[in-house]
């Protein structure tokens, strides 16, 4: 009875967790092209022109660097920690996803002349920013293998994605520079939490 419940919570969170980070995930948008091929577009722009673009534009990619970055570090541990199929997928698309987007928004920032974040940095710094994972969960997420893994992966990356819908909600509001709100707007609205 307790394996048949924990396969239908693991079930339910994939769902869930696969829903969620469609717009990481390189899911369709209602446009019927990939966020990450928009992405990969947007980033081509960037390093045409630098364009129209104001502070929020420059926060936006300094914050969500790092927050796809720890994205990036989470997915790479589903390869030889996860049990579930569906979560080994769903990562592998996450991080086919997350590397363009991080290589458009660093285009970007040295396009505009501004700080990159760097890979591989610290990102105890950032415990503040909507759905960064702290050192511990991500210490906790390390050790974990088999279905806790899977459970405590899809969990945190749902709260992880949700804190990227919030900064992009922020960014579509207040944003100048189209790719930009562009990117933003297809991270709100291909995401059932963000309404």
């Amino acid at each position: 009875m307790t394996t048949m419940r924990t396969r239908a919570v693991l079930v339910a969170l994939t769902a869930t967790a696969a829903l969620a980070l469609t717009a990481c995930g390189g899911g369709n948008d209602s446009a019927g092209t990939t966020h990450a091929s928009h992405s990969a577009a947007a980033g081509a722009t960037a390093t045409a022109s630098a364009g129209t673009h104001n502070a929020q534009d420059v926060s936006f990619a300094q914050t969500m660097i790092p927050h796809h970055q720890q994205a990036l570090q989470m997915a790479s541990l589903a390869a030889d920690r996860a049990s579930s199929a569906q979560v080994k997928d769903l990562a592998a698309r996450i991080e086919k996803a997350q590397d363009p987007e991080i290589n458009t928004m660093t285009g970007w920032l040295k396009a505009w002349g501004e700080d990159v974040p760097m890979a591989g940095m610290d990102h105890s710094g950032h415990g503040g920013m909507a759905g960064m994972m702290s050192d511990k969960d991500m210490t906790m997420l390390k050790q974990a293998k088999g279905t806790d893994f899977d459970t405590m992966f899809l969990t945190m990356m749902v709260q992880h994605h949700q804190g990227a819908v919030e900064m992009a909600g922020t960014e579509k509001a207040k944003g100048e520079y189209a790719p930009a709100t562009s990117m933003a707007g297809s991270i709100v609205t291909t995401s059932p939490t963000c309404c």
